[in-house]
């Protein structure tokens, strides 16, 4: 198949589809301006199936290359036939192409090499042939007696050697046992040394290869790699012993015991070795891929979780020792105050805390409270529960995570933006932020130091930052920026714009003032045509006088929805009921464009300077706090999903330790996995199965008790 052609059978699409997607691609197009803005040339294909149809595209043209360049290198030695040609064209991975270049490929010295370099190739062809009625080995062997093959027993080893490297080059027989590996084979874990561990359940492990979750895979990777478990690939000696004489030993010929002793050393010293090597790096492979797939969809829920918007708000980073630093910022994010406070020490120092908080909140008129889920923070949310008891005021709180916080407040994005606050005070101002604006914050931390994902420090670097770029950037395009207001960090993730770029659209707005239109990005330097194709949809600017500025309409369309409004005789406000009772494609036709971008302009006039999160719950606030004595099994709480893993979700029910709900216990229904029904930020009702003190581990269910 071509390349085409197999994409359109793995993803199900059809050739036209396929074919202008790599072709947009192709033209240097982002993925977020293809899904949105170019919705008829792939049939409304959305972002995620882009960008795996991209990925997919990759490895295939990848996967060509080094097709051709086996393909070369095999003619070039002139070595190419028919059946290799053929066996070469067949192939769908990577493996199969090295599996079939494997006995060209140039070698390391080795036994085998030694013995042809003394001329024990052609025995050894002789031997392998198990010709009926020739002679034994070592028959055949006494004319190959020479000064560097002083007796018999040398040829038959040397020649054994070739025969061994031989099948193992053999591209038949690594199928067939990585195939068996896979059908039959296990993962076994030992224990590495006498000592408890996280790792204890792991110690006398083992578990078929074909059933083996992805979560256990990495756990016994990461206890391999810290020296508490001795990890193999296990499978019967005897079934890849058949495998490999069945391709190699034929009948019972004076040779073929001495084949099969061949192969035998063959499995044990060459293939089994690799083929255990290569079980480990799929499985390794698919484990990586199924983390960074689930950490995706988490960062995607925790980025579009809702803002809380037009509230000042106080954020609080706990401490013991250093104290707790506070920052109060206004609705916009600007910083109003800031203080370090002490509640986890002298009565004296709690009440002066006190004192200073609810000062701050009558000065500022403070709203809500975000607390870090650090060290320190379930006596820090004791304080603010007491808080917002005494303040009179309509304030609540909420716990936000905080990881990353530390990163960001120790970058030199932060010291940018914040010379005059040493890093504790930066830490406090972005928890603050956090519940403000979640995605405004925190696309300025690395993603993988938001921890909303399992093993993610373990996962290859740029298999990892790939896809959460991804996700970040569709979740900034997919919300659009105010480009008088948003942060070099948050322009950078807009379609078209990079890094640089994006500090030169800052920089020009900080000498020239605000963009009074989306033409005006034009004139910023280094903005060239391409770039403001790409990016221009998805900047507004509240400030235009041109009112589709502050739209999700790309510039290109602005002629169409001004014949819209024409043809309906309307306001833009008005366009999504005056189109209720119209034939939308007789529509579209008569204003020569698709049906698509007709449906997103009318959808973007009745909404200018719309933010999908809006129509999203809000998040859970809290007003009083909870410990771990409180709770009793059996009682129903509201809680926040915390993170989605492989094995269930951590819900944060308010007291300071989030309770686990295992898969089994989030659905009557069979799910592959939780995040088919839960997300990161989603409000859900649980009840408490179980309390342990002395562990700090609350299980919850999602199942309502009978």
């Amino acid at each position: 198949m071509t390349i085409i052609q197999q994409l359109c059978t793995e993803f199900g699409l059809q050739v036209w589809q396929v074919e202008n997607v790599i072709a947009l691609i192709d033209e240097g197009n982002t993925i977020p301006f293809i899904a949105r803005y170019r919705k008829e040339q792939h049939g409304e294909l959305d972002d995620q199936v882009l960008r795996d149809l991209d990925e997919r595209l990759g490895y295939l043209r990848n996967l060509q290359k080094r097709r051709e360049e086996v393909h070369a290198a095999i003619e070039a030695q002139e070595k190419l036939t028919p059946e290799i040609e053929a066996a070469l064209a067949k192939a769908v991975t990577l493996a199969e192409i090295e599996d079939i270049y494997r006995p060209f490929k140039p070698k390391r010295r080795t036994r085998a090499s030694i013995a042809k370099d003394k001329g024990l190739e052609p025995l050894a062809l002789a031997i392998f042939v198990q010709e009926q009625g020739s002679a034994t080995p070592e028959i055949l062997a006494a004319d190959y007696i020479t000064e560097e093959v002083p007796t018999v027993e040398d040829a038959l080893q040397g020649a054994s050697d070739i025969i061994a490297e031989m099948i193992s080059d053999d591209a038949n027989i690594r199928r067939r046992l990585r195939n068996l590996c896979n059908a039959v084979g296990e993962l076994h874990a030992k224990a590495a040394k006498d000592e408890d561990s996280v790792y204890a359940d792991y110690y006398d492990f083992s578990e078929s290869i074909k059933k083996i979750a992805d979560h256990r895979v990495l756990a016994v990777n990461r206890g391999e790699r810290e020296e508490f478990l001795r990890v193999s690939v296990v499978l019967e000696q005897a079934k890849g012993y058949f495998v490999v004489a069945s391709e190699s030993v034929h009948g019972d010929a004076p040779c073929s015991e001495f084949v099969r002793a061949a192969g035998i050393d063959a499995y044990d010293r060459l293939i089994f070795p690799s083929i255990e090597r290569e079980m480990r790096a799929i499985l390794t492979e698919k484990a990586n891929a199924a983390a960074i797939r689930n950490f995706a969809v988490n960062l995607r829920e925790l980025l579009l979780q809702p803002p809380v918007k037009g509230k000042v708000a106080l954020g609080l980073d706990p401490g013991y020792r250093t104290g707790c630093k506070v920052a109060v910022v206004d609705a916009t994010g600007r910083v109003l105050d800031t203080n370090v406070i002490y509640v986890t020490q002298s009565q004296g120092q709690y009440a002066s805390a006190k004192m200073l908080i609810l000062g701050m909140i009558r000065k500022h008129g403070i709203e809500i409270v975000a607390i870090g889920n650090g060290t320190a923070s379930r006596e820090t949310e004791a304080f603010a529960a007491e808080i917002v008891r005494e303040a009179g005021e309509p304030l609540a709180y909420m716990i936000v995570n905080e990881a990353g916080a530390s990163v960001y407040s120790a970058s030199k994005l932060a010291a940018e933006e914040f010379p005059q606050f040493d890093v504790s005070i930066r830490s406090a101002v972005s928890i603050a932020r956090r519940l403000q604006d979640p995605l405004a914050e925190l696309v300025k931390i690395e993603p993988k130091a938001i921890g909303v994902g399992q093993y993610q420090h373990d996962m290859p670097k740029k298999e990892l930052e790939t896809a959460l770029g991804g996700v970040v950037e569709d979740c900034v395009n997919a919300v659009g920026a105010d480009v008088n207001t948003a942060s070099a960090p948050l322009l950078s993730h807009i379609a078209g714009v990079n890094a640089g770029l994006a500090k030169s659209i800052v920089n020009y707005r900080e000498e020239n003032g605000a963009f009074i239109s989306r033409a005006a990005l034009k004139k910023v330097p280094k903005l060239g045509a391409k770039a403001f194709e790409q990016c221009a949809g998805f900047l507004r600017v509240p400030e235009s006088k041109n009112a589709f500025d502050n739209t999700g309409v790309h510039p290109e369309s602005y002629a169409i929805a001004k014949a819209l409004l024409a043809e309906l005789n309307c306001k833009a406000t008005e366009v999504a009921e005056k189109t209720q009772a119209v034939d939308i494609e007789q529509l579209a036709q008569k204003l020569d464009c698709g049906v698509p971008t007709l449906q997103d302009i009318i959808k973007e006039l009745a909404k200018p300077g719309r933010d999908p999160r809006d129509e999203l719950p809000p998040p859970m606030l809290r007003t009083d706090v909870l410990k771990m004595e409180d709770i009793a099994p059996g009682m129903e709480l509201l809680g926040t999903v915390r993170n989605v893993i492989d094995f269930g979700a951590f819900v944060d029910i308010g007291v300071h330790q989030d309770g686990l709900v295992h898969v089994s216990r989030i659905t009557n229904r069979f799910i592959k996995h939780p995040s088919e029904v839960l997300k990161v930020g989603q409000v859900v009702t649980v009840w408490v199965m179980s309390i342990d003190l002395q562990k700090q581990r609350i299980a919850l269910t999602m199942k309502p008790p009978s």
